[in-house]
């Protein structure tokens, strides 16, 4: 078995070493435009922004990785986080709140996964009609106002910081919500990494039909693996809330480009069965640091969402055509060992 190159280690399996090369030399062409971009201030307000994507992200990453597209995710999280505001009251506890947005979370997964894993319907369909209906009923029955009073315990959350720097004349604050996504993200990579649920995604994400041969529970994996992503979006949905320190129904609407670019570009491949938890990170981070430095040299906002559908044509782009290269060589070996 050859040894791997030290630049194929330093790429890494899913590409995180050239994310990680992409992220330093965007930070220098940055600083040498805004000297400013170089600083605690900027650096807190990207992870800041990056914290609510990134738990998203995660979600999104195990769906992928499954061989499958959810655009539901923002519907369940704020679908969630607006109906556990409007049932609470202002003593209700912080683990109180968790757990009935994580409950109601679960829920609405399990809507998705019981259609998808039993119906055997495309996951892009499913998702995107659940999508309409779970916005429909949040407006028609949970409400449709703008709740600026939310909870005593999500407004005292949201102003606590884990860390406060001096910066540039004023406090750069590093928001606690930093430690709960570390540690969404060691758990997502140990479930995925060391869990034979998290192998079985992969494996179903490969090649479905060789995994039900191999005995894989591909039905409960499926129902379990939604759910998940439910609880996850409840969580990215509450943070969102606490956040923004009101609660909107009309909040994340379109923000799911943004995400599904993330994990794509963090090198989660549209075919399935490829994945990781780092590059899904590095992938949030790059797009808040595009975003965030479009803002800095004066270009309109409406321009990010352009700057992100190119990144993501760029990463699929990639994948398949690294995908066709793969075929002609696994091709060009079976060529070889006939005429052998």
């Amino acid at each position: 078995m050859s040894t791997p190159s030290p630049l194929a280690r330093f790429k890494g399996d899913n590409n995180e070493g050239v994310l990680v090369a992409v992220l330093v030399v965007l930070m220098v062409v940055m600083t040498l435009l805004n000297p400013e971009f170089l600083s605690f201030s900027t650096f807190f307000s990207i992870v800041r922004s990056s914290l609510v994507p990134t738990v998203l992200a995660l979600g999104v990453l195990m769906v992928i990785i499954a061989g499958g597209i959810d655009v539901s995710f923002t519907a369940i999280a704020i679908f969630a986080a607006y109906t556990t505001v409007v049932v609470s009251g202002h003593g209700t506890g912080t683990l109180t709140l968790l757990v009935v947005a994580c409950v109601i979370g679960a829920l609405l997964g399990l809507v998705n996964g019981v259609v998808i894993s039993k119906l055997r319907l495309p996951t892009l369909i499913v998702t995107l009609g659940t999508s309409g209906i779970f916005k429909g009923v949040l407006i028609a029955y949970i409400g449709a106002k703008y709740i600026a009073d939310l909870p005593g315990p999500m407004t005292t959350m949201g102003n606590k910081n884990l860390l406060s720097i001096p910066s540039d004349g004023e406090v750069a604050n590093l928001h606690v919500f930093i430690v709960p996504v570390v540690a969404l993200c060691v758990l997502v990579w140990w479930v995925l990494s060391r869990t034979m649920w998290g192998r079985s995604l992969y494996a179903y994400g490969d090649d479905p039909e060789a995994a039900r041969r191999a005995g894989f529970p591909v039905v409960r994996a499926q129902i379990l693996l939604y759910i998940a992503v439910g609880v996850l979006a409840a969580i990215g949905g509450l943070m969102n809330v606490t956040l923004s320190r009101n609660a909107n129904p009309q909040a994340l609407v379109g923000s799911e480009l943004d995400i599904i670019a993330a994990v794509v570009l963090g090198g989660a491949s549209i075919f399935g069965g490829r994945g990781s938890v780092l590059g899904t990170v590095l992938g949030v981070f790059l797009i808040q640091m595009i975003q965030n430095s479009l803002i800095l040299v004066g270009i309109p906002s409406v321009w990010q969402r352009t700057a992100v559908g190119v990144l993501l044509l760029l990463g699929v782009s990639v994948q398949a055509v690294s995908a066709k290269r793969a075929s002609r060589k696994v091709f060009a070996y079976a060529d070889e060992e006939v005429l052998a």
